[in-house]
């Protein structure tokens, strides 16, 4: 109503200016979201904390217990390293930053696309009388550190000015990924093609960083 006020061109003016305004935060929040989940729901496909998911859910047998510890330990793991992405991001605005997270992208694809394996014996070294919940946190927590996913958050918090948004969905893809491996374990590894998941993921994380130096060369509008 106000744009048309000052615009004499009359209502098709007022158009073309609502269609050139940026995207509203919602637009942005649900942007930083949906694809902190897509990327790292896939880049957890095979990855070594979801192996050690499905080590956890066989050892143990207690699903609920597992599930709370990895989705506590994802959220204070993934919120500490948006909150590195962020900070870094916030000051060190130039170009050759941007473009160096659009690269750590494209490195991420093919870190995706390396098999992760686990020691059986080594994420389980917890306190012997430690609850299957302190168990799977403390676990989870010291295996996602210097993970793909970790790093894939770190990045993710430079893309995005949106902190919680990034926490929220990496977090959320975390789960989505995992919470499946603890309930159905080995036979969902036998049915799922684990490969053509983390080739998926690679595609991903590769066309974010392509777009990523499309947009900052001003080849896309």
């Amino acid at each position: 109503m106000a744009s048309a006020l000052f615009c004499p061109a009359g209502r098709r003016a007022t158009v073309a200016l609502r269609l050139s305004l940026p995207p509203g935060p919602g637009h942005l929040l649900m942007e930083a979201l949906s694809t902190s989940a897509a990327l790292v729901a896939l880049a957890e496909m095979g990855d070594k904390t979801q192996l050690l998911a499905m080590l956890l859910a066989t050892r143990f047998r207690k699903p609920v217990p597992i599930i709370f510890g990895i989705l506590v330990a994802t959220i204070a793991n993934h919120f500490l390293a948006a909150l590195l992405g962020h900070s870094i991001a916030g000051v060190l605005t130039q170009d050759w930053f941007r473009y160096a997270v659009a690269l750590s992208f494209i490195a991420m694809a093919a870190w995706t696309l390396v098999p992760d394996k686990i020691d059986e014996d080594a994420p389980l070294k917890a306190p012997s009388k430690a609850g299957v919940f302190v168990t799977t946190l403390v676990a989870f927590f010291l295996v996602e550190m210097g993970d793909k996913t970790q790093v894939a958050t770190i990045a993710l918090g430079a893309r995005f000015d949106n902190l919680v948004a990034v926490t929220m969905g990496t977090t959320l893809g975390m789960m989505l990924a995992n919470v499946p491996a603890v309930l159905f374990g080995e036979a969902l590894a036998k049915k799922v093609p684990m490969r053509a998941l983390q080739v998926g993921a690679a595609l991903l994380f590769l066309l974010l960083g392509l777009w990523m130096i499309a947009d900052l060369a001003g080849w896309i509008g």
